[in-house]
């Protein structure tokens, strides 16, 4: 069993490296293996080209038949901008399929594996499901919801402040930090911020590599800015890639600007007090196909999603440093809970080391996704 699961790790390894590049699609890792050896292997391609398991069979080509097939994700047995990969599994001979999770989707759920099974495949489910859960955490919500899975990520010091009573932000956390972070933005569709960061730090918003050089495919840099008051000259109208500021009823003059520094402006409905309407936003940025949300801040817009409940994901960086300051910033704004007993306690929380700051990641019960 060991040995099958080192294929299912590196099926999951491959998916990885798709991620923030197949949505609406999921990210899907597959290996043909016959005798130990590995024939053919793939990830999904960009919406409309091959799916993981056509990418690996065509490499594979006349020796898949009776070979073994390790894919992160039950196969799909409906057509949609492809054929159904079952057929094609069938059709290559393949005598055994390992898939680590069944497809969340309620059009497969269960029918691809019983289309191999019926054609006397053996069929093993369940390997490193924990792993392709997590992977597949956004795709579930989006799937069922129409609407993006939200992490929330932020930095902060050990006494909660993410700037100075100045504000000065850079930099809080270290560089194994921040490196981590690109890699979330890489793996997103589209990173969001309120314009207060967008004023305070002009920020890039580009998914960098080590080097500090902007990645090919960029995620969509997304601006809650009820009133247009992002400034045209801003970095981040500047960079590869896409911006869209969400607006409710700003002066066209601001807007026409905007537009014009290359910026998509997307009038929203209002909430009571005037700013855009997260809920709507969401719905938006769904129906154009954004299933992982990254939201950086700052602490007006996080504030306003943990109040509406939007928040699924969190990703907190905590760096071993005191910043102080009565008036200095923190990471959540927004009404927060009256008493202890209402406040949002995270879920299946983990804990890694970055080099001297801490990640912890945890799930709000109350997320979107459950």
């Amino acid at each position: 069993m060991s040995h099958d699961n080192s294929y299912m790790k590196h099926a999951i390894a491959i998916a990885q490296e798709a991620l923030g590049r197949t949505s609406p699609n999921p990210a899907v890792g597959a290996l043909v293996v016959k005798d130990g050896v590995i024939l053919g292997q793939g990830f999904t391609l960009p919406p409309g080209q091959s799916h993981a398991e056509i990418v690996a069979l065509t490499q594979a080509g006349d020796k898949a038949r009776n070979a073994s097939l390790y894919v992160t994700m039950e196969p799909c047995c409906i057509s949609g901008r492809t054929p159904p990969c079952t057929r094609a599994i069938i059709a290559a001979g393949i005598s055994t399929v390992h898939v680590s999770t069944v497809d969340p989707n309620p059009l497969v759920n269960g029918r691809g594996l019983a289309e191999l099974d019926a054609a006397g495949i053996v069929v093993h489910s369940g390997e490193e499901e924990e792993e392709t859960r997590k992977l597949y955490e956004a795709f579930a919500k989006h799937i069922h919801t129409g609407t993006p899975f939200v992490t929330a990520k932020f930095a902060m010091s050990l006494d909660g402040k993410i700037a100075t009573s100045t504000g000065d932000s850079k930099w809080v956390t270290g560089p194994a930090a921040r490196g981590y972070v690109h890699e979330m933005r890489r793996a997103c569709d589209a990173v969001m911020v309120g314009i207060n960061t967008v004023v305070r730090d002009n920020p890039l918003l580009t998914a960098r590599d080590g080097e500090g050089e902007p990645l090919k495919r960029q995620p969509l840099r997304v601006v809650l800015d009820s009133t247009a008051h992002t400034p045209p000259d801003s970095l981040l109208l500047k960079q590869p890639g896409q911006t869209l500021i969400a607006v409710t009823q700003p002066p066209d003059s601001r807007v026409a600007a905007l537009r014009e520094a290359g910026a998509e402006v997307l009038p929203l409905t209002a909430t009571k007090d005037g700013m855009v309407d997260p809920s709507a936003l969401l719905q938006a940025l769904g129906a154009r196909g954004v299933v992982n949300l990254l939201v950086e801040g700052g602490g007006t817009l996080l504030g306003s999603l943990f109040d509406l409940g939007l928040v699924d994901k969190v990703a907190a960086f905590i760096a071993p440093v005191i910043i102080g300051g009565a008036s200095a910033p923190s990471p959540v704004g927004g009404k927060g809970s009256i008493t202890m007993e209402r406040i949002t306690r995270l879920e299946r929380v983990s804990v890694e080391r970055m080099e001297e700051d801490l990640l912890v990641i945890g799930y709000p019960p109350n997320g979107g996704n459950g």
